[in-house]
């Protein structure tokens, strides 16, 4: 195996996930290429079901297995490949060097356990700790996150929407992780408490040293937040580079049709024009391109040819017959 930069945090090559059932394959990730950095924020953009959240739950190793399987590929964490770890080894791992703020924090925490204890679980679990020190670190985690340490011995129920995304964000970072992975922390949330959600998670990231991968439909909160971004559809990247490249040269018809979705304020109103039709049904994809039958530039040869990705500028890849090659 080639050396990995230490550069890098992760990287991630050539991944393919399936899901088996009786009735199909779902090709939910198709050969995903990544690499995030040292410090860096990159987000994961694209529709429901393009396999954004797949691709973070395969860096946890929290697929359920079946129905998902992997078909494929290396996910290389500091040098390491964690696809070969036993689970023990990646218990080591998740909440320690790796943490994960899910989407729904209902969901997220136990409703019947205080929320300090929840907190102090993770904290003990991956460190040497007394059970007071534990108790102390969580207290001082939620302090961190803006919620007074007076209410440690609160439950889930007594916290808005708002303060539970606060907590499951100081449970994910109790233990100071490398790598933080951030799926949709501020759907549930309100405008205004998305933006100080997303300003303390900026913060404590600088403050930590910690790299982050952000999923996200919110092309706001990926201009706010993030460094580098990759474009997902249909389980592959279609386009990556840097937040300038996305915002300001997006080139794949796909990333030009979120883009062109938007409302604009700064110009004469008209109506919005919505990407055509629908997402191609992973248990049945297409032989070429995947955005092919949606994408208002298509040529006979999007149908037949599956584009190989090419950078068409330095940092800045794309994966279309007509910014690049055919494959």
């Amino acid at each position: 195996m080639e050396n990995v930069s230490v550069e890098n945090i992760l990287e991630i090559k050539e991944l393919k996930v399936e899901y088996h059932t009786d009735d199909a394959t779902v090709h939910a990730v198709n050969g995903v290429n990544l690499k995030v950095r040292k410090g860096e924020t990159i987000g994961l953009v694209g529709e429901t079901g393009a396999g954004k959240t797949t691709i973070a739950r395969a860096i946890m190793r929290i697929l359920q297995t079946p129905p998902a399987k992997f078909q494929g590929g290396e996910i290389i964490f500091e040098g390491e490949d964690i696809m070969k770890k036993s689970e023990k080894e990646m218990r080591k791992i998740r909440g320690n060097k790796i943490a994960m703020i899910f989407q729904d924090p209902m969901t997220a925490l136990n409703p019947i356990e205080k929320v300090g204890n929840q907190i102090a679980e993770a904290v003990g679990l991956h460190n040497n700790f007394s059970r007071v020190q534990a108790e102390q670190r969580a207290r001082e985690m939620l302090e961190t996150v803006g919620i007074p340490a007076a209410r440690y011995s609160e439950y889930p129920h007594q916290f808005s929407g708002g303060m539970k995304q606060r907590v499951v964000i100081a449970m994910a970072l109790a233990c100071n992780p490398i790598l933080l992975l951030a799926d949709e922390p501020t759907t549930a949330l309100d405008v205004t408490i998305q933006a100080q959600v997303l300003e303390m998670m900026n913060s404590l990231k600088v403050k930590l040293g910690t790299s982050m991968v952000m999923i996200t439909h919110d092309l706001g909160v990926v201009a706010d937040s993030c460094d580098s971004v990759a474009v997902v559809y249909a389980g592959e990247i279609v386009e990556y580079g840097t937040a300038e490249h996305i915002f300001e040269q997006a080139a794949h018809p796909y990333t030009v049709g979120l883009f062109d979705s938007l409302p604009k304020l700064d110009a004469p109103r008209s109506r919005l024009k919505p990407i055509r039709g629908l997402m191609p049904d992973p248990a049945n994809l297409p032989p070429g391109c995947k955005f092919c039958e949606r994408c208002p530039e298509a040529v006979d040869e999007c149908s037949r040819s599956s584009p190989d990705a090419a950078e068409i500028s330095q940092g800045h890849i794309v994966k279309c017959i007509l910014r690049g090659v055919s494959g």
